[in-house]
């Protein structure tokens, strides 16, 4: 282990100030629009009882399999592209070098092997860390080996890492960020950097500095952990909504909000909430990153995932985030900026959070409320199914009905 590996300790303070210093943005070319892939958190969590969860334990069996299948289904084809393994991975120590392992019995063939894997099927690897002394769940954190543990995941031919910060001081969590970024940089090798920090910050009620974050990491979280639930999307709507700490305005290509995993898929969603997250994590232009047993997904869940309409919508060139730009009732109003230029993709996502607003709505806007303005006029398609629904002047009015917790996606392009 090299002689700073300890980050805060006196005999690096000089080097740590020098990085702290001129380490003010990320360098690695990754994320001009929201990454995709597949995520083992959400659906698999800290499952390591392969005896009687073969299929579903955290091992390297489970991340070959979903390879297979991202290939084979057509995930691949459709842009997901970084199959990342989260939390649990890790043995309980370091090896007598001080170097992160794999537990032995869930990863036989070490995570060099893996990730040969998985690249071999023309996928892309990501793994987890921790800023902390411990993971999340117990496992050896990063703590003091921020170096180390970067030229590891390099050796290990990782394309995706992220960061979490349990336990761990969150007020030097960017710091912490900007050290491992520097040595992710200096490792050679583009790895797009998943941050957690802000996520810890916004939850102690502190305010995060995301200009700083936006310069230091590829995509960073916010807000809580999704669960397998429409409060849980619900709430990170409403959270993302709101934009208190003004986050949206510094994401753009090179850097994305991550408001964490699609759980298309999973038990949690009705097929209209299923379709009210691919949309409105299209319109952020968050990561889309599912976290679903890919192998018995139902066809309904499989082909919103692999809507290449709805993709298209998240993965503009413009990289532009979408925001909330009204409230009516129970429907709320988003907007996003796409290509061609002056076109938009827009939403009416009706909450429903109240029994008296459980029923459709029948939901009518001026287009000029929405910004669309040209006085040549637009066509409008719905997005998901490309239903043409008309051609629209500045001065109209758009109808449209909404269920409950669903949406209306929509696209105009000027004519």
């Amino acid at each position: 282990m090299c002689s700073c590996a300890r980050m805060f300790s006196l005999g690096c303070f000089a080097l740590v100030f020098e990085l702290l210093t001129f380490t003010t943005a990320l360098d690695n070319g990754l994320a001009r629009t929201p990454p995709m892939g597949w995520l083992s958190w959400e659906r698999f969590r800290c499952n390591m009882d392969c005896k009687n969860f073969p299929d579903e334990c955290i091992s390297e069996r489970l991340f070959k399999n979903m390879a297979d299948v991202m290939v084979r289904d057509g995930y691949l084809g459709a842009g997901y592209q970084y199959v990342i393994v989260d939390d649990c991975w890790l043995a309980n120590e370091r090896d007598a070098s001080g170097r992160l392992q794999p537990d032995p019995d869930r990863f036989p063939s070490g995570i060099k092997a893996l990730a040969d894997y998985i690249h071999s099927k023309g996928l892309k690897f990501g793994i987890y860390e921790d800023f902390g002394t411990k993971t999340c769940e117990g496992f050896p954190g990063s703590e003091y080996y921020l170096q180390y543990d970067a030229q590891t995941f390099a050796n290990w031919t990782v394309d995706y890492f992220k960061l979490d910060a349990c336990s761990s001081d969150v007020h030097h969590y960017d710091d912490a960020a900007a050290v491992m970024g520097f040595w992710l940089n200096k490792t050679g090798r583009p790895i797009l950097y998943s941050c957690c920090g802000a996520k810890y910050q916004e939850s102690l009620g502190m305010k995060p500095d995301y200009k700083r974050i936006a310069k230091l990491c590829n995509i960073w979280r916010n807000y809580d952990d999704i669960d397998d639930s429409w409060d849980s999307v619900a709430s990170i709507i409403e959270f993302y909504g709101k934009d208190h700490s003004n986050f949206i305005q510094v994401a753009g290509p090179g850097g994305f909000n991550d408001p964490d995993a699609l759980i298309i898929g999973n038990y949690g969603l009705s097929p209209d909430q299923q379709r009210s997250q691919m949309a409105l994590w299209s319109i952020m232009a968050a990561p889309l990153i599912m976290s679903a047993d890919l192998r018995t997904i139902r066809p309904f869940s499989r082909a919103l995932l692999l809507n290449r309409s709805a993709i298209s919508i998240n993965q503009d060139r413009l990289g532009a985030p979408g925001r909330r730009i009204d409230k009516i009732e129970s429907i709320q109003v988003w907007t996003k900026a796409i290509e061609p230029k002056g076109s938009l993709a827009f939403i009416f996502h009706h909450s429903g959070l109240i029994p008296v607003q459980q029923l459709p709505v029948r939901f009518s806007i001026g287009l000029a409320r929405l910004g669309l303005l040209s006085q040549g006029g637009y066509n409008i398609t719905e997005v998901f199914d490309g239903r043409y629904i008309g051609t629209f002047k500045a001065a109209d009015t758009l109808t449209v009905n909404v269920n409950p917790t669903g949406v209306f996606f929509g696209k105009a392009v000027p004519l």
